[in-house]
């Protein structure tokens, strides 16, 4: 069996899924890569979130986990909201690519915490209403 997992965790802002990745990964020992991580200031730690640069974040992110693949990594996390399936089509496309095992990990806000980018809750909504969860392949359906 594969040993090399590529896992992806989804839910919206305020869900965990950065704390969870950073438990995951063992503080570190695997890598968890983010879009968030293109709008952080690496020294200052501030988040300064860019629509216009929304799209190189994306990509940035997609070629840091096709770098992490190629050098063997066994784990890797990535987490980012993930709210629309297209969002997730180029690690699903890479994790077949590398040979690695896929999982989608959805996070749930059962603690109630907010959000860390301030996005107000009428936002939170229209990107919930968006968010599909697939628990069995359409094929099956």
């Amino acid at each position: 069996m594969n040993k090399n997992a590529l896992i992806l965790l989804r839910g919206l802002p305020g869900s965990g899924k950065s704390t969870l990745a950073k438990f995951l990964s063992e503080d570190g020992k695997y890598p968890v890569l983010s879009i968030d991580s293109y709008f952080t200031d690496p020294v200052t730690g501030i988040y300064k979130f860019d629509p216009y640069s929304n799209h190189i974040a994306y990509k940035q992110c997609e070629d840091q986990t096709k770098s992490k693949m190629t050098n063997g990594h066994s784990k890797i996390f990535v987490d980012n909201t993930f709210t629309l399936e297209w969002e997730m089509e180029p690690y699903f496309k890479l994790a077949a690519e590398m040979n690695y095992l896929l999982f989608v990990l959805t996070v749930e806000n059962r603690h109630g915490n907010g959000n860390v980018h301030e996005i107000p809750n009428h936002q939170l909504r229209k990107m919930a209403e968006k968010y599909k969860v697939q628990l069995m392949p359409d094929h099956h359906l």
